[in-house]
């Protein structure tokens, strides 16, 4: 294992390069293949893309790979860094000529910035309003061509004329086993890892079907292999390693469990709101929406109901509780309900 020892590898090290390396989204790589070949046949650039899913399932990734295909230069930003329709001005006036510019979280661009976007996105062109008071006047700046590529965790906080203007929007969706699999082998290799078959499914299967979090603990698994002075990763050593750092069978650490923990044993299962099941584990609601609740609901251990987060009898066995009769008729009753606020 010494040759590990100096092996700093990154995440970017670790992404695809081209399209036909990037695995587990078949028909996402099948229609972005059309897309990007027929723009390159026609020698122009594609239409806006705009990326949509759950985090960690290779947004930016195909990002970079579809700059690289259409041989453009690629600026990054993300929503959250822009507060001003200015600023965003700044980036559209900055780009060359046959540029890529790709905004991370588009979904969290203020209104007025989104509104910057239409024009540029439809017209190449941005109209500014300068000066104060009666000197007020709109400047109209004519901009490169470039290809715009939005990322997005949710893509419904769009506005509808903002997702319209996207051209091509696929959705990315949780990988299965077999797919990270694959992703683990080829991980393991580029760090250096000695992986088999058996041990790469066990990761896999402990990845909650996002290739990012499959990346991140096989360099766990590595870490532990090394420390235990173990040169094969087999499925044993896998689920040791795993298991040392909190991962359990389903690929839930800490804070999945304690999610489903407090619904079950605080909220009796359910019905609950996400901003209380939230503020009872001690976490952002965002990232329960975005980052734990898309697996959880996938892995069928909780259910969105109209009237909040409810608690599935599989997630009262695997955190080791009996489900009350009780909460079986009230969680009935709650998929039933028609209210909205949730």
């Amino acid at each position: 294992m010494t040759d590990m020892k100096h092996n700093n590898t990154g995440v970017d090290d670790l992404r695809p390069m081209v399209l036909s390396e990037f695995g587990g989204q078949p028909d996402v790589v099948r229609e972005l293949s059309i897309v990007l070949d027929a723009a390159k046949g026609r020698g122009e650039l594609s239409d806006h893309m705009l990326f949509a899913g759950p985090p960690g399932l290779g947004k930016t990734t195909l990002a970079g790979i579809v700059a690289r295909e259409l041989g453009l230069s690629m600026v990054a930003t993300s929503g959250p860094l822009i507060e001003r329709p200015g600023e965003l001005a700044a980036v559209l006036t900055g780009l060359g000529a046959n540029s890529c510019l790709f905004i991370d979280e588009i979904h969290r661009l203020p209104k007025d910035c989104e509104e910057v976007l239409y024009t540029a996105m439809e017209d190449g062109r941005i109209d500014l309003l300068v000066g104060e008071g009666a000197k007020t006047r709109t400047v109209r700046l004519t901009l490169e061509p470039f290809v715009l590529i939005g990322a997005t965790t949710q893509s419904g906080l769009l506005s509808a004329p903002l997702r319209d203007r996207f051209g091509f929007t696929p959705r990315l969706r949780l990988y299965d086993d077999v797919a990270l699999a694959q992703i683990v082998q080829r991980s393991a290799s580029i760090l250096g890892l000695v992986i088999d078959e058996d041990g790469a499914k066990v990761v896999a299967s402990r990845s909650r079907g996002t290739p990012r979090v499959a990346n991140k603990l096989l360099k766990r698994v590595r870490d532990w292999a090394q420390t235990q002075g173990v040169d094969v990763v087999t499925a044993e050593v896998a689920a040791s390693a795993l298991e040392a750092f909190g991962i359990d069978t389903m690929g839930l650490d800490y804070l999945g469990r304690e999610i489903l923990l407090a619904l079950c044993e605080k909220f009796g299962g359910g019905p609950v709101g996400l901003n209380t099941l939230a503020a009872a584990v001690g976490e952002a609601p965002g990232t329960l929406d975005e980052v734990y609740e898309p697996y959880l609901m996938h892995r069928g251990l909780l259910s969105r109901t109209p009237r909040g987060r409810v608690a599935t009898e599989a997630a009262w066995a695997h955190v080791g509780l009996t489900v009350p009769a009780r909460a079986v008729v009230e969680n009935l009753e709650a998929s039933e309900t028609p209210l909205f606020d949730i």
